[in-house]
């Protein structure tokens, strides 16, 4: 069933573990995501970027392809469909009157003051129709790998005066964390991760975990995270197993069977971070 990850969140913060949150680009990769996740009992949110939701043909098509999934594959988890860094109000909008149950508004870019404005419009337009609002602060450098620590780290006087003006119901806080691939070792802070988790008493996200180990990620659940996102990790576990595929076989040309070859690599994945975040068995 599709909720919004209000609940979801505070439960995972209450009992210290997290929800997963894996990116989907295409039938295939929300069929065996939430395959897996059933099989798993693990609640799960389902992220799609603007670029995602564009590729799928817009966010109706998207909400109209997860709800029937949900249905032919008769899942019984939670499921929260979340959009993921929308860069404005119009496109949460959007998003929220296509049948979304989550938004992220990432305004983070901006001055702080404007990160404010843009996230409390987003706020007052999706609370009203039930849909929890996610927003980030500082900034997830990709160039600079945790080199200028005050250019993108964030700080708890900010992220306590950020939810107390906006009221949103999660927060992705930058501590070091960063999109994609890292260059060289991870460095991420959790002694202002756990500041943080203590100054806004709401779920906190983390960005960028793909890549990151097993004892970092534990760490973050333990400091205040309670939504993980992986996107970079199942693209790179497909990918591979699909080059493989299309090589062993070079005459095939059926589109399902190239696609496919990367379902149980998908699947893995998968199932190695609903157990890494401890989510398994935690559906109601």
């Amino acid at each position: 069933m599709l909720v919004n990850s209000n609940e979801l969140l505070k439960l995972a913060l209450k009992d210290n573990y997290a929800v997963p949150a894996y990116n989907i680009n295409n039938l295939e990769w929300a069929r065996y995501i939430l395959e897996a996740c059933q099989d798993d009992k693990s609640p799960v949110i389902l992220a799609v970027s603007e670029g995602a939701a564009s590729y799928m043909g817009g966010y109706k098509v998207v909400n109209g392809l997860v709800k029937s999934l949900l249905d032919e594959l008769k899942i019984t988890i939670p499921v929260v469909l979340h959009l993921d860094h929308g860069k404005s109000f119009e496109v949460c909008k959007k998003a929220v009157d296509a049948g979304f149950t989550s938004v992220m508004i990432d305004a983070s870019s901006k001055p702080f003051e404007e990160n404010i404005d843009e996230t409390l419009q987003v706020v007052k337009y999706a609370s009203d129709r039930g849909v929890s609002v996610e927003a980030e602060i500082g900034s997830l450098n990709e160039e600079n790998n945790n080199d200028n620590i005050a250019s993108i780290y964030s700080t708890p006087e900010e992220a306590k005066d950020f939810v107390f003006q906006t009221n949103i119901n999660s927060l992705a806080p930058a501590i070091g964390n960063k999109h994609g691939l890292y260059k060289g070792e991870p460095k991420l802070d959790y002694e202002l991760l756990g500041s943080i988790c203590k100054s806004v008493k709401i779920p906190l996200v983390l960005h960028g975990a793909s890549g990151l180990d097993e004892n970092k990620i534990k760490t973050a659940i333990f400091c205040g995270i309670t939504k993980i996102n992986i996107n970079t990790d199942i693209q790179l576990a497909w990918s591979e197993e699909v080059k493989k595929y299309i090589q062993n076989n070079p005459e095939e040309y059926d589109p399902r069977k190239i696609i496919s070859s990367g379902k149980n690599a998908i699947k893995k994945v998968v199932h190695e971070k609903n157990r890494l975040f401890d989510s398994v068995n935690r559906a109601n």
